[in-house]
């Protein structure tokens, strides 16, 4: 069987070698799937579910440490950030537990008309059917649970992809649910190359398919999806943020540096694009570099490390182009701009870059953000809807009017007032319209994607 070497984005080091599925692997895998969800005596109960939930979070709970290397040692995300990242893939746990309790149906007014007299209806929730889900490097761990633990919450059989670069976190998460007592049909793993992914999302055997990953390979699997299959797709964007002349400069800089820098730009919502007022883009632009060169770059695993490598040494080779390119057109370097290793890149902050290069244009996903000055907000507000994308942006100002504005005009599909781009809490909506995605994430709103309803209706001469 073929197999592929899982390695340190860091320092190369094999951290472990995963066999890889082929076509035959996803059929039985599919096969599967498909009889304990066509067969409703085979449905696990909604105790069940709750309880294997239960036992899963208690599981979790007691290897934080282990569950924290794996996902910083595979990712590159620093220590620090990917043992926050596994309290959150532990309370996207308890948040499934917590919504079942309130996943319902309700009624359907009938009798206001002549027609529909002597009738009572409910709607229902059921599962989809199987689920496809194809995972992402940057969260190995969290992107893991929101791609199955709603599955498995509303009854649907459910098998992850999860990226060649990071498939640790997905099969330990898997195996902790067998040992919390999952039947193992309910929720597989498949590592295997792009060809044989695109099989399974394209199978007609599935119902539903969660994609994360880039725009262009989301949109072509979409294309090819069988029909009936719906998607949900989260890519990414340039995360516009507006800076108004008003805006409090003591939290705004922690707030991008962080938004900026946080898992080396490697966040489908990281700060890219800061369109500064020009009466105050200087002091900015200097207060950002500084906090920018303060930040520690290196080992992920040092608990010192706030920006860790690249996913690959290609990742590192294609900022370093894209940053070159931009300052050959006119772009001013304030801090960074160039490889500290094959692994790592120093945090990069740009000033005015032409509105046609790579970083201004397409999504970064590196450590690399981009100021731009304005004079009027309304110039700011087209430039930052400019592109095909609409996800989290961001305002910076004290002044209600202004944020009330900057929320109505912005294209995103969350807009953050006062706050870098990246925050998200695992309840909220989380999703892209337009080239960013399709459907909203968040694992209440995955729970909604992955069911369907179902409509009684009942008649009766005694109603």
């Amino acid at each position: 069987m073929n197999s592929i070497k899982v390695m340190s984005p860091f320092d190369g080091k094999v951290l472990d070698e995963i066999p890889l599925s082929n076509e035959e692997d996803i059929d039985l895998a599919l096969d599967r799937a498909r009889k304990v969800y066509e067969k409703q005596e085979l449905w696990l109960p909604k105790y069940e579910r709750i309880a294997i939930l239960e036992k899963t979070v208690e599981i979790m709970s007691s290897r934080i440490e282990e569950l924290t290397l794996i996902a910083a040692s595979e990712g590159g995300k620093p220590y620090m950030d990917s043992k926050v990242e596994v309290e959150r893939a532990i309370n996207g746990v308890k948040l499934a537990i917590e919504h079942m309790g309130v996943f319902e149906g309700k009624e359907i007014a009938m009798g206001h008309t002549k027609s529909s007299v002597n009738r009572i209806a409910y709607t229902m929730k059921e599962p989809i059917g199987v689920v496809a889900a194809i995972s992402a490097f940057n969260h190995p761990l969290n992107l893991a649970v929101h791609q199955t633990v709603p599955a498995i919450a509303v009854g649907s059989p459910v098998i992850i992809k999860p990226s060649e670069s990071t498939p640790m976190s997905a099969i330990n998460f898997v195996n902790i649910l067998y040992e919390a007592g999952l039947p193992k049909a309910w929720c597989q793993v498949v590592v295997c190359h792009r060809e044989v992914a695109q099989y399974l999302a394209t199978s007609p055997k599935i119902d539903y398919l969660t994609f994360i990953g880039s725009d262009a390979v989301g949109w072509y699997l979409n294309s090819k999806v069988s029909p009936g299959t719906r998607v949900g797709l989260e890519h990414g964007g340039v995360a516009p943020v507006i800076v108004e002349a008003d805006a409090d400069m003591v939290a705004l800089i922690p707030a991008l540096t962080k938004g900026g820098f946080y898992h080396a730009g490697q966040v489908c919502v990281s700060v890219q694009c800061i369109f500064v007022h020009e009466d105050i883009c200087d002091e900015v632009g200097l207060k950002l570099a500084q906090a920018a060169k303060k930040l520690i770059v290196g080992d992920p695993l040092d608990p010192k490390t706030e920006v860790g490598p690249l996913i690959s040494h290609h990742e590192v080779k294609r900022i370093e182009s894209w940053v070159n390119e931009a300052i050959l057109g006119g772009a001013k370097v304030l801090c960074g701009g160039k490889r500290i290793s094959e692994s790592c890149f120093e945090a990069t902050v740009l000033l005015d870059p032409p509105r046609d290069a790579k970083v201004s244009t397409s999504e970064i996903f590196g450590p690399v953000v981009c100021i731009y000055p304005y004079s009027d907000i309304e110039d700011a507000f087209k430039e930052a809807n400019r592109l095909e994308y609409s996800f989290q942006a961001a305002v910076f100002t004290q002044n209600i009017d202004t944020a009330l504005l900057a929320v109505k005009r912005l294209n995103g599909t969350t807009v953050m007032v006062n706050d870098h781009t990246a925050f998200r809490v695992d309840w909220m909506p989380f999703g892209g319209a337009k080239a960013s995605g399709l459907g909203m994430g968040g694992i209440p709103y995955s729970m909604e994607e992955m069911s369907k309803e179902k409509l009684m209706v009942i008649k009766s001469s005694a109603l």
